[in-house]
């Protein structure tokens, strides 16, 4: 009887031993790397989860307007200089805007270790719509503004005109770009680089 008595006492330690490892896994509060995933709430809008707040799209803009000034401004200028017409001055502007606003992008993927094919394919999902809509404003507004597409490089209404353009253009461009950020695009694909 003291034999049975002594079996009941063991199979009631292993219960409370293998219920206690369970209620210890229960507890998550050595995981601390659960906690960490509070850091991850600004990169869950880059994927296209969360909100994206406009900061976050103006610095995208911001990067995507960089490439296309250099590239709307040299544009502008060569074509400005040589006295080439509206048209073909507009038409180097706009090659030379998607030219320099793919190049940054290409250079900051590459830096980050991706290889330049790859590279390629991220630069045109992150800014073909960016650009697109920022060329067709900002030449929009050149147009649009009495005499600046015929003023030369000496002339304040020039660039007075251009300053103008891309201001607009920013402005535009923005939600554009909150838009496709909020939903795992544009420039979104490059933030995994960052």
């Amino acid at each position: 009887m003291q034999h049975d008595t002594h079996e009941a006492h063991q199979h009631h330690q292993d219960h409370q031993q293998r219920h206690g490892e369970h209620s210890g896994h229960g507890d998550h509060s050595g995981h601390s790397t659960h906690g960490d995933h509070a850091g991850h709430d600004d990169h869950s809008a880059h994927h296209g989860h969360g909100k994206v707040s406009w900061a976050m799209a103006a610095k995208a803009t911001l990067h995507c307007l960089t490439g296309c000034a250099i590239g709307e401004v040299l544009g502008m200028v060569i074509g400005t200089a040589l006295g080439w017409g509206t048209a073909p001055t507009m038409a180097l502007a706009i090659v030379l805007a998607f030219f320099f606003g793919y190049s940054l992008t290409l250079f900051a993927v590459v830096r980050a270790g991706v290889s330049p094919k790859a590279a390629i394919g991220v630069a045109l999902a992150a800014d073909t719509l960016s650009i697109t809509v920022m060329e067709i404003v900002d030449n929009g507004v050149m147009l649009a503004v009495p005499g600046a597409m015929e003023a030369h490089l000496g002339d304040a209404l020039f660039w007075g005109a251009l300053a103008f353009a891309f201001a607009v253009a920013f402005m535009v461009t923005t939600p554009v770009n909150r838009w496709l950020i909020g939903r795992g695009k544009g420039h979104a694909v490059v933030h995994q680089f960052h």
